[in-house]
């Protein structure tokens, strides 16, 4: 994992796959494809994401394999089958969980690559929604998407929004804009009426 951690893929994939036959777990597949993304070779990574071990992986670990599968056919330039990779029934959780979110994040991810700005949007919100942990910058993302600037983050109020074209802060520059100069978002990046 430390070796993965700082991009040392070959070392990685080579002790993932010791640790899987000397342990029997099939948690790591979704590292030792990442790491095959690593060397250049999403065509291994999909092999590896195809493994019928998949089938047993706990949901965490099975969403993370959807995800490097998915980066795997961007890797190769088929946007639309990244995609698909992506769409499966956890698209319609809406429980704060780690995976949940990175599922959101990369599906959103793709949607605007193929150019789908109204779709990323959406799914950028949900990840910002339920990412408690702070796993994804789904709100820096979504911030671009909807001409806003993210321009201050404070530990008490949290993060302050304010649209693209009005950055002038009041005298003092401590205080957020207010009044039409302020987006309508909570601490978190959403719409106070959208609380899902």
């Amino acid at each position: 994992m430390a070796a993965y951690t700082v991009g040392k893929w070959q070392e990685a994939l080579s002790d993932l796959r010791a640790a899987r036959r000397m342990s029997g777990r099939d948690s790591f597949l979704a590292i030792m494809a990442d790491c095959e993304r690593g060397l250049g070779r999403p065509e291994r990574a999909l092999e590896i994401t195809s493994d019928p071990a998949a089938d047993s992986l706990d949901t965490a670990d099975r969403i993370e394999l959807r995800i490097v599968a998915a980066g795997a056919r961007r890797d190769m330039g088929d946007a639309k089958a990244a995609l698909a990779e992506l769409q499966v029934p956890e698209l319609k959780e809406r429980r704060a969980r780690p995976y949940v979110a990175r599922l959101f994040y990369a599906y959103a991810d793709v949607l605007e690559e193929l150019g789908r700005e109204d779709d990323a949007r959406e799914y950028f919100s949900r990840a910002s929604a339920v990412d408690s942990d702070g796993v994804t910058d789904a709100d820096e993302r979504l911030a671009v998407l909807e001409g806003v600037e993210l321009v201050d983050v404070d530990t008490e109020d949290g993060i302050v929004w304010t649209d693209a074209e009005e950055q002038e802060l009041p005298e003092g520059g401590d205080e957020a804009p207010t009044g039409e100069g302020r987006d309508r978002r909570d601490d978190r990046g959403r719409d106070p009426q959208d609380r899902r």
